[in-house]
């Protein structure tokens, strides 16, 4: 299987990675860009780097793409004389449709958008697929490789731009989360590695206690919320702050910026 991915930035080079770890054949895998140079640390791994997208396209089965969307447009048209019926589209390109992507294309192939996020890298991203025109043997083969990556979920398109604000930015949102435990953890004592420690372990325990056991995140909060306890002391002083009114509203807003 060989695989083009056009468009090597931050989340290019993450599947990039993600494909690597989960043992790729290296040499089948192209990944191209503008700066070439940039790509030297997936070169130095086999990856076959590039700054001829027509050419890559050409060679690949399965095309990834993944610029900006201002780039999607002249990136389908360049590409469009290499692309066959056979071949398969991927689109990682937020606010970009299928519809918008057929009508570069001389050739309708199988088109499916995809969204993962950076975390594809260390292979834990969360990537919602959608289609309308994949045979379910298209759809399984980039299924595979987006579960090579972490966790996929198949959603209808209309559903896309909500994936990139929840699943995609998301990945925002809980990083800055982090930094504030993490600052609150200076202030009370602690030196900052050993803060970064405690609190990217903490969110990754309170990840995992609803992911295997299915509970409601309130029901997981019962357990550690005691009467006139400091947990509930703390949730308490959140909320009076907006804490859970910021995130919806910052969540919503991020929408409303892209639909």
């Amino acid at each position: 299987m060989t695989i083009a991915i056009i468009g090597g930035g931050n989340l290019g080079k993450s599947i990039a990675q993600g494909l690597l770890e989960n043992d790729f054949v290296a040499n089948k895998i192209t990944v191209t860009r503008n700066k070439i140079n940039l790509l030297s640390d997936l070169k130095n791994q086999g990856i076959q780097v590039s700054n001829n997208n027509i050419k890559a396209a050409e060679n690949a089965q399965i095309i990834i793409i993944a610029v900006k969307p201002y780039k999607i447009t002249e990136v389908l048209q360049n590409i469009n004389p290499v692309i066959t019926s056979d071949k398969i589209i991927v689109s990682v390109v937020s606010d970009y449709s299928i519809t918008q992507i057929e009508d570069h294309l001389k050739n309708i192939p199988s088109i499916i958008r995809a969204m993962p996020n950076t975390a594809a890298g260390v292979n834990e991203s969360m990537t919602c697929l959608a289609s309308n025109n994949a045979t379910l043997e298209d759809m399984s083969v980039v299924t595979n490789i987006f579960n090579s990556l972490g966790e996929t979920i198949e959603i209808n398109e209309a559903l896309m731009d909500a994936a990139t604000v929840l699943g995609a930015c998301g990945i925002a949102y809980v990083l800055r989360f982090i930094r504030g435990m993490i600052q609150g953890g200076i202030e009370i004592g602690f030196d900052a590695q050993t803060a970064t420690q405690i609190a990217t372990q903490t969110v990754k325990g309170a990840s995992e206690l609803l992911l295997q056991k299915g509970n409601h995140p309130e029901a997981e909060i019962d357990k550690v919320t005691t009467p006139k306890g400091c947990t509930i002391a703390g949730l308490n002083e959140m909320e009076h702050q907006g804490f859970s009114s910021a995130l919806i509203k910052g969540i919503k807003t991020s929408f409303d910026s892209i639909s």
